[in-house]
C-alpha cells in the first residue's frame, strides 16, 4: 500500500493565494497602525504643547445684583499674551454676563481677582477658555 498525499509538494507551485493575502493584510495593518499612532501623537502634542495660556476658576463671589468677583489662576509662557473669557449665569440658566480679561504680564503664573459685570444677579462663574494672541 502506498501513502496518499493530502498537500501539494512544497515550493513546486509557488505561494498559495492565502499566504499572499495574509502578507498584504499584514502590510496594510502595519501602515494603518503607524498612521494611527502618528495621528494620536500629533493630537497629543498639539494639546499639551500648543496651549500657551490655560486657567482655572479658583472661586467666585456674588458681590451684588450687577457684579460677580472671579478669582482666576492663569498659567502661561512668560512671553505669551492673551485673554480668558468668563461668563456668569442666573439661577434659571440664562447668561447674565460675559467678558474677556487680558493677561499680558511677563510671568508664567498669575493669580488675579476680576470683576464681571452682569445684567441681573449671577449665581455662577464659568471659564469658557483662554486664547493667545
Amino acid at each position: 500500500m502506498s501513502a496518499v498525499r493530502e498537500q501539494l509538494p512544497e515550493g513546486r507551485y509557488g505561494r498559495s493565494a492565502d499566504a499572499r493575502a495574509d502578507r498584504k493584510l499584514k502590510i496594510v495593518g502595519a501602515v494603518l497602525g503607524v498612521l494611527g499612532l502618528g495621528l494620536v501623537s500629533w493630537i497629543g502634542w498639539d494639546y499639551v504643547g500648543g496651549q500657551k495660556i490655560s486657567a482655572e476658576v479658583i472661586k467666585f463671589k456674588v458681590v451684588s445684583d450687577s457684579a460677580v468677583e472671579v478669582h482666576l489662576e492663569v498659567r502661561k509662557d512668560a512671553a505669551a499674551q492673551g485673554y480668558c473669557t468668563v461668563r456668569s449665569q442666573a439661577e434659571n440658566g440664562a447668561e447674565v454676563g460675559r467678558a474677556d480679561f487680558r493677561f499680558d504680564q511677563d510671568t508664567d503664573r498669575i493669580d488675579k481677582v476680576v470683576t464681571l459685570r452682569t445684567t441681573a444677579r449671577g449665581t455662577s462663574a464659568e471659564l469658557l477658555g483662554c486664547h493667545s494672541d
